[in-house]
């Protein structure tokens, strides 16, 4: 693993070497984006250590893109709640504001419905199964923990399921928010660390390219699949431009990833801070233009490991495999989340 120190600018000097208005908030693309995620999974399985579970989640994503492609009636914020957000300065979505809809509960079983017939006996089948067994309160809890961070009794088989179909759900609901409400919905909110449109951690941040955005640095939401711009060399968790680094497997070092096609240097990174000892891991279309944040944190998780042995932190969460394991932390009253809007 090699490390890099960089000349710390200013936020003023870093925002000034930016090329072009770049949009404070990209949204996802639902035809696209988990179609998109399936296609790099599968490309990153080839030779993988990992290529079992790789392929596996491809299948998730593949489910999910035909989940979002369905027809479905999704319950909206009124006016006066995306006012009240905005004058808060918080996402409007954020879930404990704008409660889940029972409707989460049809994308997960259309997700699981399709992962069926693809799953032979296993592991897989088996929690497939058990969620498809699972009343709407079993579920709803399960959704509450993971959405709260809350590691004390959620399902870790079922855990990336359950994330699969509530990024789904507020996908949906993101893009169908916008549509209604296009200059209403959305814009900038006081802790620029988490997603503007609903609130949630991101998974890692993108190097963009392509026109205007080129060489600019995006936050990608672990949830809705929402992207927002914050500036480069600047701790996605504190927000401090003074004490940051960067690491990344150099290939053939142990650990390194030896899948047949692996992204090449640079494209995959964690940009860690001393400040407040956190890290995300960073994205560079410039050196791959076909990187996904979710497919390649997912395929990067030796980094992790690395990283994790000099003390520093994980800042984002990818629900496709989270890290840790049930502790002592008591549920908190206020992670139920869900209801009727």
């Amino acid at each position: 693993m090699t490390e890099t120190t960089v000349k710390i600018m200013s936020p003023e000097e870093i925002a000034a070497r930016q090329v072009g208005d770049v949009p404070p908030i990209r949204f996802a693309e639902p035809g696209q984006v988990f179609r998109d995620r399936e296609l790099r999974l599968r490309q990153l399985a080839a030779g993988h250590p990992m290529r079992d579970y790789l392929i596996f989640m491809a299948d998730v994503a593949a489910a999910q893109h035909r989940a979002l492609a369905t027809q479905r009636m999704v319950a909206l914020p009124t006016e006066e709640q995306l006012g009240d957000a905005a004058r808060a300065g918080v996402a409007p979505l954020t879930p404990t504001l704008f409660r889940r809809h029972e409707a989460w509960h049809e994308e997960l079983q259309d997700i699981l419905s399709d992962l069926l017939p693809r799953l032979g006996p296993g592991a897989a089948l088996d929690t497939v199964r058990a969620l498809q067994a699972s009343d709407a309160a079993q579920l709803d809890r399960q959704a509450d923990r993971l959405q709260a961070g809350v590691m004390l009794g959620l399902d870790l088989a079922q855990a990336p399921l359950i994330g699969a179909a509530l990024q789904v759900y507020w996908t949906r609901l993101v893009a169908h928010t916008q549509s209604q409400y296009p200059d209403l919905a959305f814009g900038r909110v006081d802790n620029a660390t988490l997603c503007p449109c609903c609130g949630s951690k991101p998974v890692a941040s993108v190097i963009r390219l392509g026109g205007a955005e080129t060489g600019s640095r995006y936050l990608h939401c672990s949830l809705c699949q929402s992207q927002w711009h914050m500036v480069r060399v600047k701790c996605a968790h504190c927000e401090s431009t003074r004490s940051i680094f960067y690491q990344e497997l150099e290939p053939g070092a142990p650990g390194a990833q030896t899948a047949t096609v692996a992204p090449p240097k640079g494209a995959v990174r964690t940009e860690a801070c001393d400040d407040c000892d956190h890290y995300l891991k960073i994205v560079s279309m410039e050196k791959d233009a076909y990187v996904d944040p979710v497919a390649d944190d997912l395929a990067s998780v030796t980094l992790d490991l690395l990283v994790s042995e000099s003390g520093k932190q994980r800042w984002g969460v990818n629900y496709m495999l989270l890290f840790g394991a049930p502790d002592e932390e008591a549920e908190p009253a206020e992670a139920n989340a869900s209801g009727s809007p």
